[in-house]
């Protein structure tokens, strides 16, 4: 991923990972065919209408790599992309592009797991790719929240989801009486999420949160990253308690510090509110703790 620090609390990990799991029911992700996130190299159906091409691009940041979607309701000749992923992955893009009848290209957001393919892959196909930035679409109009898109068989509704990053989209898609939706990095298969404060807020997050637990009840969860879960609002919710525990601990560790969140540098809280984490996270959480401030300065 090329926006660093793409997530925090990845080790905190182990148990943080697990509680979601947990919430949703499915850490394994198995699917009926037998076949288990991760599964590189192969289209791996999670719903009817919503299938999986993870591209093999793991770390510390990506998690086990970036999932690209295709959505196709049953029977329809055309199919829609999500998030092609990186950058300099030829054989993930020549498997999206073997896809029959790729009619569209979305993006949930900017970072560059997400958007590096995008040429490439415009490159194969020639399809309109839309984002909610103009600068990662291509031949047709930014997306507009709560846009209704249908196409492939499906209704998909965009919601503008920011905080992540300031352009974060999620996709609710709907088919008969079926619903999933795709977070992008809003909420992951496991773990928590780094919210980028070049542009992203912990009060556009969790409102954010809010939308997704009202609007996604009852909704699988395909996240951009992780494993994907059959129930979106236990995930959801745990994700929005979790941030209000961890803005608990940043302001008792303001008061032990004897600083305000105005005048405290990020990382001096970092190394008291994550004393127990891997240095190596250090400059993720950075990120969110950065954001936590500027959250806490307004209130």
């Amino acid at each position: 991923m090329t926006s660093p620090g793409d997530r925090d609390d990845l080790a905190t990990t182990a148990s943080d990972a697990t509680t979601a799991s947990d919430a949703s029911g499915t850490p394994d992700a198995e699917t009926d065919s037998g076949v288990s996130h991760p599964a590189y190299g192969v289209l791996r159906e999670v719903t009817p209408f919503a299938s999986v091409l993870l591209c093999e691009n793991p770390g510390m940041m990506e998690l086990d790599g970036t999932n690209t979607w295709v959505l196709r309701a049953p029977g329809s000749a055309e199919c829609v992309v999500v998030d092609p992923g990186p950058r300099k992955h030829k054989k993930h893009v020549k498997r999206i592009a073997e896809q029959p009848g790729i009619a569209l290209t979305l993006i949930t957001h900017r970072h560059g797991d997400h958007t590096g393919a995008i040429t490439a892959l415009h490159k194969h196909t020639g399809v309109a790719t839309r984002a909610r930035l103009a600068e990662h679409s291509r031949g047709a109009a930014p997306l507009a929240d709560r846009e209704v898109i249908e196409i492939a068989g499906l209704k998909i509704t965009v919601l503008h989801t920011p905080g992540h990053t300031g352009d974060s989209v999620s996709f609710l898609v709907e088919w008969e009486d079926q619903r999933a939706v795709l977070t992008g990095d809003t909420i992951l298969g496991s773990g928590t999420t780094v919210l980028d404060p070049s542009d992203g807020t912990l009060r556009d997050y969790l409102n954010s949160l809010n939308r997704l637990i009202v609007e996604g009840e009852g909704a699988a969860l395909l996240p951009a990253h992780g494993p994907d879960h059959p129930d979106l609002g236990p995930v959801a919710r745990y994700y929005k308690k979790h941030r209000e525990d961890r803005l608990d601990q940043i302001v008792a560790a303001l008061d032990d510090m004897g600083v305000s969140a105005k005048k405290a540098k990020p990382m001096k809280v970092v190394r008291k509110v994550y004393a127990d984490v891997d240095k190596k996270l250090w400059p993720a959480a950075r990120m969110s703790v950065k954001a936590q401030l500027e959250y806490l300065k307004a209130t």
